[in-house]
């Protein structure tokens, strides 16, 4: 039983860990689809990275 028990406590980890790193990179490819767009209409990205 406790094996069970463990066993479904690491996979509800692992689905609110994959669940935060998706959320996390999601945002990653927001801020870069952004800065492409102000690129056209900017002198200066101060987000890009050099």
């Amino acid at each position: 039983m406790l094996i069970y028990m463990l066993a479904t406590a690491m996979t509800i980890v692992m689905l609110i860990a994959t669940a935060f790193g998706l959320h996390q990179e999601a945002g990653r490819v927001r801020v870069k689809v952004n800065t492409k767009r102000l690129d056209g209409f900017a002198h200066r990205n101060v987000y890009r990275r050099h």
